[in-house]
């Protein structure tokens, strides 16, 4: 299972991180930024707040990155076998050199502490949701009850406060007896909604500003981003920095609402429409719904409120340009950094390979694929270049499975555990589903069948603390392990991706660990499968079991030859029959066509 919700929780960090650099943004240029501008800049959170959704892909079956592991523990499509017109005797007898045993997990426990997380997450999610039908249905009682408004009077205040803003599309007004301020509710058809009180006790002083502000509203379209409040809202219900913007956002939006109406009204009616907001400050606090915008807030929301009125002064056309200015340049650099949300988050399971200076063609081998996802990776050590099938898939962080095992065979020799003289242990009797297991095993064996028990009785003496040093000395992946001795390699704790598994196999055969020779000698001949007068081929197999279904296949190794050295890995990926040995038959048919091994 993806780490979707560690990805989801490095995406709220940098969430609070932004929210906190627009909070200071604000307050830093206060003096150079009108209240609209300010109000604006909470936009770019909405973003933000978008940006963990956003898809990762449009093609294939993939969904949302934080919710990656739907397919990934899957697998996306059936595989098939469509190879069988590629086989020769040459590739028969590679394979016969082969053995793929893997062991299944079960998914019910692969995701751990994730699933957790992730229940927890959707637990809240539902009742921020129910909380919210509720207040939808209160705004439907609303709607259901209140009447066109027939008043001639208001209806007059109302056509010029039409005029007064240059609005031509008429907003239908209603008064109901279930509200005590007037408010602005709906999106696609929003209406405006008046208490029965304000009109039997019409002042119309007060009742001209109170239309003036909710049809500012409607002309900034303030019903949107309320719906926007209510999603972030239920999305983001754990996170208290969430919380607090979305009720500075509340305020900004009647700080800048009031703005608007400052900036079209007389000077000497500020006092007045100051007063309108003292007159009503208790009614007009006494209404709040997520789903509706109005002149309601909180007695502290007031108080800015009509200390903004106080020291209000209409903008400039200059103080208007370089509001916008100022406003573009914060804009631009927030965008520019939303990337950080999606890919920074989920560094551990994507490897940035760094291609700009290195010579890469990429490959199409899909016929040979099938219906297979995954890729396939070549490095040729004479010409310093790299083939790739599917460059996307290729960054991919996966499972190494057992193609791990070339790597803890090195730990256990390095460690003293084993040596190259003696590298022998001692079945325990333990019944196995492959009969291969139950023997007697040394390296060569062990790791030519891939048996599992001996390289966890190797694993339980050296201990997770040596095993993670080894693996962020060699940087091996995303370098992480589950508590899980016997399987992390499968467990979907350490992972790797294809192109790593090559730039790893290069400094393996090299012996850029800088390890003891002779140790490096001895996984060499383990995972040797044949030699011939073209060259040795050299590799290692893994499959990925998930209850019962083998959904991810690996084969990794190089080729030396007189001449040259080629290093490559293949993955495949699929519902069932991804193994292994499908990926070593597709990466000798991939060879065969490049010419490289026949």
């Amino acid at each position: 299972m993806s780490d979707w919700s560690i990805h989801f929780l490095i995406s709220n960090i940098l969430i609070c991180i932004f929210t906190l650099v627009i909070i200071g943004t604000k307050k830093l240029l206060k003096k150079y930024l009108s209240a609209a501008t300010q109000y604006h800049l909470w936009f770019l959170l909405f973003l933000l707040l978008a940006v963990p959704f956003f898809p990762v892909q449009i093609h294939g079956s993939q969904l949302f990155s934080w919710l990656h592991f739907f397919h990934t523990d899957s697998g996306l499509n059936s595989g098939t076998d469509t190879l069988s017109k590629l086989t020769s005797n040459t590739q028969n007898n590679l394979l016969n050199q082969v053995n793929d045993f893997s062991v299944s997990i079960s998914s019910r426990f692969s995701g751990g502490l994730n699933t957790i997380l992730f229940l927890i997450w959707i637990m809240g999610v539902m009742i921020m949701s129910v909380l919210t039908l509720h207040s939808l249905n209160y705004v439907r009682s609303i709607k259901r009850s209140a009447l066109p408004l027939q008043n001639q009077q208001v209806k007059t205040i109302y056509y010029d406060c039409l005029k007064e803003l240059k609005i031509s599309h008429q907003v239908p007004v209603y008064s109901t007896a279930f509200l005590k301020s007037p408010v602005l509710i709906g999106i696609i058809h929003p209406r405006i909604y008046i208490p029965i009180h304000l009109i039997s006790e019409l002042n119309p002083d007060d009742m001209r500003f109170m239309l003036l502000h909710e049809l500012q509203h409607y002309r900034h379209k303030d019903t949107l981003i309320g719906f926007l409040m209510v999603i972030s809202n239920i999305l983001y219900w754990f996170n208290p920095f969430i919380w607090y913007a979305l009720k500075e956002i509340h305020c900004d939006r009647e700080l800048a609402c009031d703005s608007a109406v400052l900036q079209m009204i007389s000077t000497d009616e500020y006092q007045a429409y100051g007063m309108t907001l003292i007159n009503f400050a208790e009614k007009l606090s006494s209404f709040s719904s997520p789903l509706a915008v109005g002149m309601s807030g909180n007695f502290r929301q007031m108080k800015r409120r009509i200390l903004n009125i106080a020291i209000f002064r209409k903008e400039t056309l200059y103080q208007k340009m370089r509001a916008l200015i100022i406003y573009l340049v914060i804009s631009a650099v927030f965008i520019g950094c939303t990337p950080i949300l999606s890919i920074g988050a989920s560094t551990q399971d994507v490897y940035h390979f760094h291609d700009t200076d290195k010579n890469i063609s990429l490959l199409d081998v899909s016929a040979i694929f099938g219906s297979y996802d995954g890729s396939f990776v070549l490095y040729d050590n004479h010409l310093d270049s790299w083939k790739i099938y599917n460059l996307e898939e290729a960054n991919k962080r996966i499972p190494p499975d057992s193609t791990y095992k070339i790597y803890d065979a090195l730990l256990g020799l390095e460690s003293g555990i084993i040596t190259p003289e003696h590298s022998s242990m001692a079945w325990n009797g333990e019944h196995f589903s492959y009969s291969a297991w139950e023997n007697d095993q040394d390296l060569n064996s062990a790791m030519q069948n891939s048996v599992n028990w001996y390289f966890q009785t190797m694993d339980s003496q050296l201990g997770l603390n040596k095993i993670q040093e080894f693996l962020n000395e060699i940087e091996y992946g995303n370098q992480t392990t589950s508590s899980n001795l016997k399987l992390y390699w499968s467990d979907f704790s350490l992972k790797i991706s294809p192109i790593e598994q090559v730039e790893l196999l290069k400094k393996f055969n090299t012996n850029g660990f800088h390890l003891h020779s002779q140790n490096v000698l001895s996984v060499k001949n383990a995972i040797k499968i044949v030699g011939t007068s073209d060259g040795t081929f050299y590799g290692k197999t893994g499959t990925g079991c998930i209850d019962g279904q083998d959904i991810n296949g690996w084969f990794i190794g190089y080729i030396e030859t007189s001449d040259n050295i080629y290093y490559f890995a293949t993955n495949i990926q699929s519902d069932s029959n991804a193994t292994g040995k499908k990926a070593l038959e597709i990466t000798s048919a991939i060879l065969k066509k490049l010419h490289i091994w026949n």
